[in-house]
Formats: structure tokens, sequence, C-alpha cells
């Protein structure tokens, strides 16, 4: 027993040292009311060294009464007041345009208050880190503005999305930024504002029981893995029993003078099967 137990302990912080922030659910532990490293995010992805973040939430729940709500990854506010949803986006179709659309629009019903004036509405950031380049460009980033079309000039509505591409992972600092993202070591971290959290999260028993429910997810998800592979072994065993009863069937019928055309019909067994059964008895 304890030895089954040491070795589930072993398991799970093998799990937990494998994780990097491009685990959405580690990154959320990793920002989770670290206003540090929000920072570092926010400044290297917008290319801004005075943003000062406020607060920091992950997992903000935003309730639409008329339509469909949303829970936000993560959602910084800076000194200025304007608002930046982060959001790690590893399948493709997690990251659709239109899902982008409807992160912005619902950012502004949540945040424009009643009475207020439509001018007093933050600027707004909706940034999807992507594990695949889903705009294909081949960009580092794709900073999304409303234009003017006949002018190009931009629209000035205080809406901002942005696609970051994780895979261009250069010596910029964007790049290393994209490293840290893929990094599991805390010591091979460019950016020592991670460092410290992941060292927490990953060595200690602190961090360790901070991340109950990673933990929780291996285990439900290791359990539907083995339920998977026991319904697996027992189909296979259902087929070779059922198998073994067509054969005895067939043979039953044969042994009858049945002919090869009906038993194939009576036992579901294949022509080919049927034909050597009945040449193996008449051997």
């Amino acid at each position: 027993m304890q030895t089954t137990e040491a070795s589930q302990n072993t398991e799970i912080k093998q799990v937990i040292r494998s994780l990097c922030m491009m685990n959405n659910r580690f990154m959320n532990f990793m920002l989770d009311d670290n206003k540090k490293a929000a920072q570092v995010f926010l400044r290297v992805i917008l290319g801004d060294d005075k943003i000062k973040v406020r607060n920091v939430r992950i997992q903000s729940f935003i309730q639409n009464i008329y339509g469909h709500s949303s829970q936000l990854d993560i959602l910084a506010q800076d000194s200025e007041g304007r608002y930046f949803n982060v959001e790690v986006q590893r399948s493709d179709e997690g990251a659709p345009a239109r899902r982008a659309r409807f992160y912005s629009s619902i950012l502004d019903t949540h945040l424009l208050q009643p009475s207020k004036l439509y001018e007093e509405l933050p600027d707004t950031y909706v940034i999807f880190i992507t594990e695949n380049d889903v705009l294909c460009d081949n960009l580092p980033l794709y900073d999304i503005r409303r234009t003017i079309k006949q002018s190009a000039r931009d629209f000035e509505d205080g809406s901002h999305i942005i696609y970051v591409n994780s895979q261009r992972r250069d010596g910029t600092a964007l790049g290393k930024l994209m490293q840290d993202l893929y990094c599991t070591d805390p010591k091979n971290l460019h950016y020592h504002e991670f460092a410290e959290r992941m060292e927490f999260l990953k060595y200690s028993k602190e961090g360790e029981e901070k991340m109950t429910d990673v933990i929780e997810e291996y285990a439900a998800r290791k359990a539907e893995k083995l339920a998977k592979e026991a319904a697996k072994e027992a189909a296979k065993e259902a087929a070779k029993e059922a198998q073994a009863r067509n054969i005895e069937l067939a043979k039953d019928l044969l042994s009858e003078g049945e002919t090869i055309e009906r038993t194939v019909r009576l036992s579901k067994l294949s022509e080919a099967e049927v034909r050597e059964l009945a040449s193996k008895l008449t051997a």
C-alpha cells in the first residue's frame, strides 16, 4: 500500500514538473495575483515598458443574461484603467477570429456600468497566445485594429485584439518570452519574474497543494484513460467469446447438413470461415 502511494506521489511530482505555461491551468497559477509576472507579459507583448499592472485575476466568469457567457483565463488591469484578457490556446479551433470578437464585446458589456458615458468605456486588449501560427502569415505577433477602409486610418474605439504566435521563439524579447512559455525548468527561464513562482509551484509542498485541481485533472484524465483501456479489453474479450460461439454454432449447423449459405447467415461468420470449417469436418 505504501509503495503504491509513494509511486503515485512520485508520478504526481513528475506531472507537475513537466508542466509549462502553455498549459493554461499552469499559466493561471503562474499569474494568479502575480502582478510582476503579468506585467512582464504585457510589457513584452505590447512593447511598452511603462505598463504598471494594478491587479490580475484568473478564471474570471462574465455572466451574459442575454446570451453566451464566458470564463476568461486571465484578466488584468493597469494603472491607466486599461483591461487585458490573456488566453492560451493550444488548439487552433480555440482561437477563431469571431471568438476574439466575442471576448472583446463581452468585456465591453461588463465594463461599462449603468449611467456611465460611452467615452468612459476603458481600452481593452484581448490577447490570444496560440501554439500554432493560426493566422498563417508567419509573423511573431498580429496587432489587429479596426480601420477606416477608405483612408487606412485607425478607427480609435479603444479595442485591441492581438494574436501571438508562440512558434516564433527567437532571440528577441518576445521570442524569449515564447521560449519561457514552453520551459519546464525554472533555472532555464529568461525572465526572473517567472522563475521564483515556478520554483514555488513545482518544488515546494505549499505549491503542490496549491495546484490541487491540476492534480485532480491529471487523475481524472488517467482514470478516463484506464477506463477506456479496460473497455477496449472487455470489448476484445466479448468479441472473442462471440466468435467462439459463432464457430460452435456453425459446426453444429454443418454437422446437421445445413448449406454453406444458410450457415453463413445464421452463424454470422464469413463464407471463407464457414467453408474452412466445412472442409475440416469432412476431412
